[in-house]
């Protein structure tokens, strides 16, 4: 059988892996950060009728420039952006890639603070831009001091901050962002995929946008909207950031069925953003149960935690799934990730998490027992690798 090493890949993308979480049909799914509430019936229904109209005109090509949609995304946004200041792709990772597409490139570079999305270098190696990694501050925190010290250090061409940061869940303050642009010669994203989550009174880097035409803020419809079926991203700026993005973007790119859903969304936007009080929520009860369970829970301003003081993440994963239960192991030693659900769902694993003992229990049963040296004394005990 022919491998991808057989192929004539470009050398530049040999030896890497594709993007990927497991996927499973389990009862209780909590591993890709999803909003697990379902879409509204009567939101559902307006959703029904728009697209069965839009589907009279699918053999004309739709408004390749998403009028009606960017209107909508400038109405729900506010900040006194209009139409011209926004952007929309299938997704906010198609939106990045464009950002990439365009301002990065061969010879350039873009700079994350790791642990950071994924996708991230992924998306930068399919537009052939060097990745390189920042560094953060103690507990996946990003003070401005830092930041502007690892652009100045590294001199990318994009940098891209994740407001809040994924996988960690870490909010950005709106000065690290300030003083990121100010220190960045080239194009600053803000990734705030997760925003919504963040408290009622929290700043958006939306309110930097005014004379600062080298920012992006990028958002979805994924989360808070719980469309992530629907891959609608989108982002803010300056109206000649969104005119190179016209550059690089495939024709009719958004389908004519994508925008008629997106606009019936963002016209109930308040009856679905009702659910995220729910799971703020659910959110906050992770962090206090998990850290009444002897976790190391991190503070998150989206909808998912990180906990670490997990002795063997791949045998509580592996466990937890035995009962049902999927989360997700993001590669950070001693580290968990699991999404905020509904309150059964958050119950779900809490329940499951407890019957497998303390992590401190944990650890010392998976610990080998203590050797005797020749000698006779009895020798240091050590622990197996993590996975």
């Amino acid at each position: 059988m022919t491998s991808l090493s057989d192929l004539p890949i470009r050398d530049d993308l040999r030896g890497k892996t594709p993007y990927g979480a497991p996927q499973k049909v389990v009862p209780v799914a909590l591993n890709v950060n999803e909003n697990t509430h379902p879409v509204p019936d009567d939101v559902a229904a307006d959703i029904v009728a728009r697209v069965a109209k839009a589907i009279g005109g699918v053999n004309r090509y739709p408004d390749r420039e998403f009028t009606e949609l960017r209107e909508s995304l400038a109405d729900y946004l506010g900040h006194g952006l209009t139409a011209e200041n926004l952007w929309a792709a299938n997704g906010s990772n198609e939106v990045i890639q464009q950002i990439l597409q365009a301002f990065g490139g061969p010879g350039r570079s873009l700079l994350g603070f790791a642990p950071t999305y994924s996708m991230y270098p992924l998306l930068a190696a399919g537009a052939g831009t060097a990745y390189v990694a920042g560094e953060r501050d103690a507990d996946f925190e990003l003070s401005p001091e830092t930041a502007a010290a690892e652009i100045r250090r590294l001199d990318p061409d994009i940098v891209i901050l994740c407001a809040p940061n994924n996988p960690t869940g870490t909010p950005l303050s709106i000065e690290t962002i300030e003083a990121a642009y100010d220190a960045a010669r080239g194009m600053v994203v803000v990734d705030e995929a997760y925003a919504e989550f963040m408290p009622d009174d929290a700043p958006s880097a939306l309110t930097l946008l005014p004379g600062r035409p080298r920012l992006l803020v990028s958002r979805t419809m994924s989360k808070a909207f719980a469309f992530a079926g629907a891959r609608v991203g989108y982002l803010a700026a300056d109206p000649a950031a969104v005119d190179a993005l016209r550059l690089v973007r495939l024709p009719y790119h958004l389908s004519a069925l994508t925008q008629a859903a997106a606009i019936a969304a963002l016209a109930h936007a308040d009856e679905m953003l009702a659910m995220v009080g729910e799971i703020r929520d659910q959110r906050d009860r992770l962090v206090t149960q998990l850290a009444a369970l002897g976790y190391k829970p991190h503070r998150s301003g989206s909808n998912f935690v990180l906990f670490g003081g997990v002795a063997d993440p791949n045998a509580v994963f592996e466990a937890l799934l035995a009962q049902g239960v999927l989360i997700r192991d993001v590669g950070i030693p001693g580290h968990l990730r699991v999404t905020a659900g509904t309150e059964a769902e958050t119950t779900a694993f809490l329940t499951a998490l407890a019957s497998l003992g303390r992590p401190d229990a944990q650890a010392a049963a998976s610990a080998p027992a203590a050797t005797t040296a020749p000698n006779g004394d009895a020798g240091a005990v050590t622990v197996g690798s993590q996975s």
